[in-house]
């Protein structure tokens, strides 16, 4: 496979990737067809920031954000089976079944953690330790402009979080059974190892939590963005949306089982991250996941880390000690180097 050349590296050497906008599938159908699937996310992103931005004080609270959120992944698997981007990842029982068992984790376990030692509790520590009468000029800024730049600083700390999880072989190690998923649908983005999930949902978004309307438009405009990374629909994105945010053809590149094509778009939200640090590659993938595409179980997940940090200490404690690698105790799929 030759690949294509994007800035220093060649992408699709060892995997197939569409690489350009002008390459990837349109939706097939006639023209209300054809305008649902072209302007639905633009049109639920505005619907969203009207909704939060207008909502009386009593219904913009944490309790409506979690209902619509349910109601919003409902609509969205009913779009997977309606317009699916391809029939390799149409959703099955086992994958369904797997997916819930991660969605259940997040929800359950991994929530009574983070109120114990996540961003939550580091957050009220900082908030405690400045003078937040200094940054008074913030809140004086319009409602949708302190939003858009809360959203941005989070996504910007997720960025820089991801890639050192790609660059870092601790971090890998963690993040690596995401990367073993074959498939994009509606609960991929839960499906990983807990100390992973822990890891990637860690930011400092909180900070402004003092300011509640604001930090829910903001949490707003990321879940109606960053939710089309891992789905199963076709859709025709407007040119201005996906230059400006990550779509389901960035986080497929992603995904890909090409290994320079996984070494980009690592944003949530916005994309222009990618672009100004120069990790961005416009396209798709269909073929995803890892060793061949080989399905990662769950118990497998869970152990992963250990398993694989603890071959990388022997490898290393063997190569120190003049034994030299054991080819037995190298760790498949370590983590990339720049």
């Amino acid at each position: 496979m030759a690949g294509v050349q994007v800035g220093k590296r060649i992408i699709g050497a060892d995997a197939p990737v569409i690489v350009g906008w002008e390459n990837i599938g349109r939706v097939q159908g006639g023209p209300v067809k054809q305008f649902v699937f072209t302007y639905f996310q633009p049109a639920m992103l505005f619907a969203a920031i009207l909704f939060w931005y207008y909502a009386p004080n009593w219904l913009a609270v944490a309790s409506t954000a979690i209902a619509i959120r349910l109601g919003w992944m409902i609509l969205l698997l009913a779009l997977e089976w309606v317009n699916p981007r391809y029939e390799s990842w149409q959703l099955t029982w086992k994958e369904f079944a797997t997916d819930a068992f991660y969605v259940g984790l997040g929800m359950t376990f991994l929530g009574m953690v983070d109120a114990y030692i996540g961003d939550g509790v580091m957050i009220k520590a900082v908030q405690g330790a400045f003078d937040w009468e200094k940054f008074s000029w913030f809140t004086g800024l319009p409602l949708l402009l302190q939003a858009l730049l809360i959203s941005m600083i989070f996504d910007f700390g997720q960025y820089w979080m991801h890639r050192a999880m790609h660059n870092w072989h601790p971090l890998w190690l963690t993040h690596a059974p995401h990367h073993y998923i074959t498939q994009l649908n509606i609960n991929k983005g839960a499906v990983g190892n807990p100390i992973e999930l822990f890891l990637i949902g860690l930011g400092i978004g909180g900070l402004f939590d003092f300011l509640p309307r604001a930090f829910l438009l903001a949490g707003a405009i990321g879940m109606t963005v960053s939710v089309y990374q891992h789905i199963n629909v076709r859709f025709n994105t407007p040119r201005w949306w996906r230059f400006i945010f990550n779509t389901v053809e960035h986080h497929s590149v992603h995904h890909s089982q090409d290994y320079e094509a996984t070494r980009s778009n690592y944003s949530g939200t916005w994309i222009i991250w990618d672009r100004i640090f120069g990790t961005c590659v416009d396209g798709e993938a269909e073929v995803l996941g890892m060793e061949g595409g080989r399905r990662m179980h769950i118990g497998e997940t869970m152990i992963f880390p250990f398993r694989e940090g603890w071959r990388s200490a022997k490898e290393a404690f063997a190569k120190r000690s003049g034994r030299g690698a054991n080819p037995q105790l190298q760790s498949a799929q370590l983590e990339p180097a720049e």
